[in-house]
């Protein structure tokens, strides 16, 4: 088996982000409790194809040949899960609980690349 990330995509800037965070905060906060469960069921279902539970990411920083500053991007999140093929990890994330429960709250789509686990630099070159 193949071990890909699944990249969360998003937006805070979307009309369907901005229709969800002006609901009645009451309405808006049941509807999270019960994507919080639902993604906590769909963790539990797919234990055996995960990796890495990965989670959100926060504040982007860039780094480039003019050096380091603030940036944006619409990275919200990763998992890494196993499968067959990159085919079949992007299948286990048909009918997610973040497109089917609460698409609003930043989940736009998913990326899935290889990824091929983090490798320790040889240490003679130290």
């Amino acid at each position: 088996m193949k071990n890909f990330m699944a990249i969360f995509l998003g937006t805070p800037s979307s009309p369907k982000f901005a229709e969800f965070m002006a609901m009645e905060e009451s309405k808006r906060k049941k509807i999270e409790a019960t994507g919080i469960k639902a993604w906590g069921d769909w963790m539990q279902k797919h234990q055996s194809a995960i990796v890495e539970t990965g989670g959100p990411l926060g504040k982007t920083k860039r780094t480039s040949a003019q050096g380091v500053s603030d940036t944006k991007n619409n990275l919200s999140g990763y998992v890494v899960v196993k499968a067959d093929s990159h085919d079949a990890a992007a299948k286990l994330f048909e009918k997610h609980p973040h497109f089917t429960i609460s698409p609003a709250i930043r989940w736009k789509s998913w990326k899935f690349c290889r990824f091929r686990g983090s490798r320790k630099p040889d240490s003679a070159a130290s």
